[in-house]
């Protein structure tokens, strides 16, 4: 029996045994050498260029390689698919030697003609393949002037100025390398026939049930341990605690908050770890009540950030305060406080605005990439602004459904949306989603339509500073001016999660929030 034969069989022993368990005990035995993980939502695509949410990454970093990656257990960048670089005195040459011997789970070679046709076709608007998708971050990459292939074992990026975020960006999906003969066999259906260089290869996607990835024999940094792994998409929070409990998946991540308990004793692994994650809600500053800052700052001080956090999240967090996460300890502003849950300081504001009363069209979703509980959060923000004179309408929406609302700009449709981002430098979430160059119709995510020049100018020269120290400060000013304007309710920096069975052996959770499975194995 093949793999996808396998994995088919014991998806229908898995919802055998979630039906049974909800009725009476029940426990599936899911195959050795495949491991079954609980993931939030169906991927929007596999296709490294068109997604933005952390639960599409993790599939996308176990198929895919870029030229650096993340070394294991921080966010400092080692070679992967390039094995050295130099960077010229000036800071705008980088020249990568590529590792030898590599090649595309499709058979084609990878070399320096791959990377830069990678990288011309999600940049050059006259590449035959820039539709492909919609190269949401590319952002990420819009220093580089241009890619030159020296020699098959060699690729130069000239960039148009110093951009001190390169090589970690390299490092994040958007900088994957997939296979050039699959993006021109498959065209804009590439998103759905991935091929790439990593530990697993795409066997198949059956919509709403489950992708599966069996291992890459070949792999240039040694064979999987597991056989295969099948990525499920379980939107409901319960019912994928449900399946850890009825043993119809082996890994569950992001476990909600109020069931933490019950993974407890010799059965379970409950892992946690830190990193740069932000929980906020974008205002909508272009239009409504707030445009006006006074009413940016009334919804800080009337959300009860610490009872969300201790109540709802089970200390599972901290109360955010600004929009730098701590763990970007370098460029993190000690010096700022979280708005204090103040209801009287709220309504004294919103009565000098004039927005007593007000009524505000709330975007929830019912669970997305790091949005920890979205549902009873946001229910517990509608009871605290309505607390203060506030009429809230929530509209909740299914993850992929909820990003096509919000990505595209509030204007002329709602006045907050809840957000999470979990990102890899400082320069990433403000550059992409608070610049006035990054509103929805430029191709950013500033879908609030926040505007302020000075933070503009913060951010464009942060991310030319070659010296950390300069880069640091810079940071530490765009903090502060941002906290005050409030453009975000910021409310949590979230502490990771996920459970594993105890069948699972050598998995560990990533500061980059990525699940990098090449080592785990299951009996």
């Amino acid at each position: 029996m093949s793999i996808v034969q396998l994995t088919r069989r014991q998806l229908l022993v898995a919802g055998t045994a979630l039906t049974m368990a909800l009725g009476a005990p029940a426990f599936a035995q899911t195959p050795p050498g495949v491991l079954v993980v609980g993931q939030i939502a169906e991927p929007k695509a596999l296709d490294p260029a068109a997604v933005t949410a952390v639960n599409d990454f993790r599939i996308l970093m176990n198929v895919y390689d870029g030229l650096v990656r993340y070394k294991d257990g921080t966010l400092e960048v080692e070679p992967a698919l390039a094995t050295e670089w130099s960077i010229s005195e000036d800071g705008t040459e980088y020249t990568f030697t590529l590792r030898d011997g590599v090649t595309f789970h499709d058979g084609s070679a990878f070399d320096a003609e791959a990377v830069k046709f990678n990288f011309d076709r999600m940049l050059d608007e006259n590449h035959p393949f820039y539709d492909t998708g919609p190269f949401p971050l590319s952002f990420f990459f819009s220093a580089i002037d241009k890619v030159e292939a020296v020699d098959p074992k060699t690729v130069k990026f000239v960039l148009k100025e110093p951009y001190a975020p390169f090589l970690s960006n390299l490092a994040y999906p958007t900088g994957l390398i997939v296979s050039p003969a699959s993006v021109e066999k498959h065209g804009s259906d590439f998103g759905r026939n991935p091929s790439g260089t990593g530990p697993f290869k795409f066997a198949e996607w059956r919509p709403n049930e489950a992708v599966v990835v069996e291992a890459n024999p070949d792999y240039w940094d040694g064979a999987p341990k597991l056989q295969a792994v099948v990525f499920r998409p379980i939107t409901d929070a319960s019912t994928r605690t449900a399946e850890m409990l009825a043993g119809g998946i082996d890994l569950m991540v992001e476990v909600p908050p109020v069931a933490l308990s019950q993974f407890q004793g010799e059965t379970y692994t409950l892992h946690e770890q830190a990193g740069p994650h932000l929980w906020f809600l974008i205002l909508n500053a272009k239009e409504g009540p707030f445009a006006d800052k006074l009413v940016r700052q009334a919804a800080n001080y009337a959300i009860n950030k610490e009872a969300i956090v201790n109540e709802v999240l089970e200390g599972t967090a901290e109360v955010a305060a600004g929009p730098t996460p701590p763990a970007f300890a370098w460029a993190y502003n000690e010096n700022l406080t979280p708005y204090a849950y103040d209801p009287d300081k709220a309504r004294e504001l919103i009565a000098e605005a004039g927005a007593d009363g007000a009524e505000l069209t709330f975007y929830v979703t019912e669970g997305g990439s790091g949005m920890l509980d979205p549902v009873a959060m946001g229910t517990a923000i509608q009871a605290d602004l309505e607390a203060v004179g506030f009429d809230v309408k929530i509209e909740t929406y299914e993850w992929n459904t909820f990003l096509g609302e919000v990505n595209p700009g509030l204007e002329g449709k709602a006045d907050m949306a809840e957000m999470a981002w979990m990102t890899n430098d400082p320069d990433t979430l403000p550059f992409l989603a608070l610049r006035s160059e990054a509103f929805p119709d430029k191709g950013g995510f500033n879908s609030g339509y926040y505007s302020n020049p000075e933070v503009d100018a913060l951010l464009e020269k942060a991310r030319r500073a070659t010296d950390q120290e300069e880069r640091a400060d810079l940071y530490k000013q765009m903090q502060e001016i941002v906290h005050e304007d409030a453009p975000w309710v910021f409310v949590a920096n979230w502490k990771q999660n996920a459970v594993t069975s105890d069948r699972v052996e050598d998995f560990q959770l990533q500061p980059s929030f990525f699940l990098l499975l090449d080592d785990v194995a299951k009996n």
